[in-house]
């Protein structure tokens, strides 16, 4: 697995499709595999690279595991999976904000063909996040199932702004190289993992 230097190195990115799942990953679990592999099928993605983010804006430094444990077990989850890439990128680049890591992101490798990868969860709080637009411009998004967030989701500030963007879920192997905004809402079996939940009985022995 590799850190934000190796990754960063990655010139041959060319026109290679590759996925980015950003978090606290506190801790990484199967539900991140889960979807990663799920991704890489549906959208015809070459690689995913697991952003491992030293503090989420939004949520409270009280309980956040050290970058560095964080980025031990997310290697761990991801194994030997060569098309899973692990790295703390954002700790290198100075930003805490998504659309910040983006905007890097693209001009560091302009000719990738970047998609972001969400959760329900993460369309339904995404208005909340600083200048959330701005994210559906940079890069394609794709947004997976997850109970109970689906129909709220669905139903919320984002989808409803970007409707007319919305492509078919037959159409998800296109995303990545399509012009954003662009995004796609994949119904795929959920993953009853949960980091709250394995924090949860962490701290209940």
């Amino acid at each position: 697995m590799e850190n934000s230097e190796t990754t960063d190195s990655k010139e041959e990115t060319g026109e290679r499709r590759i996925g980015l799942l950003g978090g606290s990953f506190n801790p990484a679990h199967a539900g991140h595999l889960h979807v990663s592999r799920q991704a890489l099928r549906l959208l015809e993605l070459d690689e995913i690279w697991w952003l491992v983010s030293p503090q989420n804006p939004l949520k409270p430094e009280n309980g956040m595991a050290p970058l560095r444990d964080r980025m031990d077990v997310a290697r761990h989850m991801a194994g030997d999976d060569p098309k899973i890439s692990v790295t703390d990128i954002e700790a290198e680049l100075g930003t805490i904000y998504t659309v910040d890591t983006l905007e890097a992101l693209r001009q560091r490798h302009s000719r990738a063909n970047f998609a972001l990868l969400a959760g329900a969860d993460i369309l339904e709080e995404i208005p909340r996040w600083r200048r959330w637009e701005r994210i559906f411009e940079i890069v394609p998004i794709a947004v997976f199932a997850r109970k109970p967030y689906t129909l709220k989701a669905l139903s919320g500030l984002a989808a409803q702004r970007f409707a007319q963007f919305r492509i078919k879920e037959e159409d998800a192997p296109t995303l990545a190289s399509r012009t954003p905004p662009a995004w796609v809402f994949l119904h795929i079996e959920e993953h009853p993992a949960s980091a709250t939940a394995i924090r949860a009985a962490r701290e209940t022995g």
